[in-house]
């Protein structure tokens, strides 16, 4: 398929996707549309055990475009994302993530989806959407399985952005190195994964999370009708987009 906001390449057993939305691979419609597609494609491949998530030297994504986030937008846009998430949550492939630069809100929701994460000491970490009165659904899920319930209600409720040497010392990267280094160290994941069995890794991974899977299911499902039956019919939520995209302070209700 013909991609204008991602790049895909396949090599042996690991296939590549880049997101390619300059400047900051911000995640809109068509973002989504053309990953969901993607993914499902190199889900019927046998022949592909891994697939690598990366963005550009300045970000891997600073997230879920913020103008979709309206009340007319806000549950088509739900459904596209968390439709790639899902797919993400459900795939028989090894996910692994080259972070540098920005990975915010729902870029750092694709991160944490992945099994290995191999982030630059320097990348920003951080689920912000706290400070348009909004929330991370997925995050809000799944975060604290990887780094604790405390640190996850730390980043989400108060917003804050964490170096990727952090992140990695807190669960939510496997390992951090300097920005030159996170090809190199990435390649050594995927050198390792191309010489295993990928029906054996499948299999490894289906039981790995097996339990989580359940929980996350249900938990996705009840943090979507949350947000929509409840916090996007708040004022402040309105205001918070609002705000943000007039470009200035919100005044909460």
């Amino acid at each position: 398929m013909a991609s204008t906001r991602i790049k895909v390449e396949t090599k042996g057993a690991v296939a590549r996707v880049q997101l390619a939305h300059p400047p900051v691979n911000v995640i809109d419609i068509a973002m989504m549309e053309e990953l969901g597609a993607v993914l499902a494609e190199l889900e019927k491949r046998p022949d592909v055990a891994a697939v690598v998530f990366s963005g550009s030297e300045k970000a891997f994504s600073a997230g879920v475009d913020i103008a979709a986030h309206t009340r007319d937008q806000v549950a088509g846009m739900l459904e596209k994302f968390h439709g790639v998430i899902r797919v993400m949550a459900a795939t028989q492939k090894v996910l692994v993530a080259a972070v540098k630069g920005s990975c915010l809100g729902g870029g750092a929701e694709i991160a944490l989806l992945c099994d290995i994460v191999v982030t630059a000491n320097d990348a920003q970490w951080g689920f912000p959407e706290i400070s348009l009165a909004c929330y991370p659904p997925v995050a809000a899920v799944a975060l604290a399985a990887a780094v604790g319930q405390k640190r996850a209600a730390e980043l989400i409720l108060t917003g804050k952005t964490i170096s990727g040497a952090e992140a990695a010392q807190i669960g939510l990267a496997n390992m951090a190195c300097a920005g030159a280094q996170v090809e190199a160290r990435t390649r050594e994941v995927t050198v390792r994964l191309a010489e295993l069995s990928p029906q054996a890794l499948a299999l490894a991974k289906k039981a790995l999370y097996a339990w989580d899977a359940i929980h996350f299911d249900k938990g996705l499902a009840r943090a979507e009708k949350i947000y929509l039956e409840e916090l996007v019919k708040t004022a402040d939520c309105e205001e918070g987009i609002k705000a943000w995209m007039e470009k200035r302070k919100p005044k909460w209700k």
